[in-house]
């Protein structure tokens, strides 16, 4: 069996020291940019892969991270934040880290999980997913001077730039926007809203991109666009039935774009397939039935979050509080997809 590349075989190829290596790998910041790219650059071909264990022995740091397995609500919305996992585990993998995945009831149960994580040094940081208005998990966090990073923005809090919140988030104003323009230019005028009730962090976010496209790009008058803002909590079943209440009331819809796939796969169910409607999460249902949908680009959310708590490469936490200048959100666009959706029974 071939002998497994060493630290010192990194620094012979790199033209660089052992210490220089080991710099790269545990405190990259401390490295000269063109020395730290020639040293990845070793890294990569070599294959070298650091002794994960012997590294968190010598830094007293456990290289994991910890975040929350969210229960599968349902088959379609649920394999978003499922896609979302697989991509940070894969990337966290390569820079060395490990994923700790645990489960909650509710907030405050996160919270007491967070409390024995922090008390026997389990983790390094947290990833928080699902985000919403008055989340006490941040605030927990912040007081408790644990590092962390979300996927959403910190909805209803004013630490938007606060160095300690780092925060990762798809624009789903631009998103639902690109669907409203697209369904406009197909010739739609009267474009409706299936969305989840306010207040909702995500869900108002998409709902404004809808509203200002059809501000734009019609001559509705508000109180139009107000007919055609169609409330409704999550779920295939719930989304048809919001539809079909809006339609017997005498709404005339040319078109609809949703806030989930769920709730576009309610409106097809009510709408048949005359109906332009696009969905939003772009899931393997959306692509198996031929709907239009915006996907979210997951690994660049997940590349995102890494790269805040961990700068561009490496495994260790980036200090914030010391870097007033340092990145502290991101914000990733999203695209939409455009399908010819194949038939479904209707009513």
């Amino acid at each position: 069996m071939a002998n497994l590349p060493t630290v010192l075989d990194v620094g012979r190829v790199a033209g660089v020291s052992r210490q220089t290596v080991s710099n790269v790998l545990n405190s990259p910041d401390v490295v000269r940019p063109e020395t730290r790219e020639r040293v990845e650059a070793a890294i990569a071909q070599l294959g070298y892969r650091p002794h994960a264990s012997a590294r968190r022995l010598r830094t007293q740091k456990s290289s994991t991270l910890g975040i929350r397995l969210d229960p599968m609500t349902n088959g379609i919305s649920g394999s978003v934040l499922d896609r979302f996992l697989h991509a940070l585990t894969e990337q966290a993998d390569r820079r060395g880290l490990r994923i700790m995945l645990f489960t909650a009831t509710d907030p405050d149960d996160e919270i007491r999980q967070f409390t024995a994580m922090r008390d026997g040094a389990d983790v390094d940081a947290f990833v928080l997913t699902s985000t919403f208005y008055g989340d006490p998990r941040t605030e927990w966090l912040i007081e408790n001077a644990m590092p962390f990073v979300t996927f959403g923005r910190p909805w209803g809090i004013d630490d938007m730039n606060d160095p300690q919140h780092l925060w990762v988030d798809v624009d789903g104003s631009s998103g639902v926007a690109q669907a409203t323009e697209h369904l406009l230019a197909e010739g739609a005028k009267r474009v409706a809203y299936l969305g989840w009730p306010s207040p909702s962090g995500t869900g108002d976010d998409r709902r404004r991109g809808w509203r200002q496209a059809m501000e734009n790009g019609t001559s509705l008058t508000p109180t139009d666009l107000d007919a055609l803002d169609i409330a409704s909590d999550d779920g295939v079943s719930i989304g048809r039935d919001a539809i079909r209440r809006a339609i017997t009331s005498g709404l005339a819809v040319d078109a609809v774009v949703c806030a989930s796939d769920s709730l576009a796969l309610g409106a097809l169910l009510a709408l048949g397939p005359d109906v332009p409607v696009i969905g939003y999460d772009n899931t393997p249902v959306a692509e198996a039935i031929g709907l239009s949908s915006v996907e979210q680009p997951l690994d660049e959310v997940a590349s995102g979050a890494l790269e805040l708590l961990m700068g561009g490469s490496g495994s260790t936490l980036v200090d914030r509080t010391s870097v007033a200048d340092g990145p502290r959100h991101r914000l990733v666009t999203p695209r939409l997809v455009v399908r010819h959706r194949t038939d479904l029974a209707t009513r």
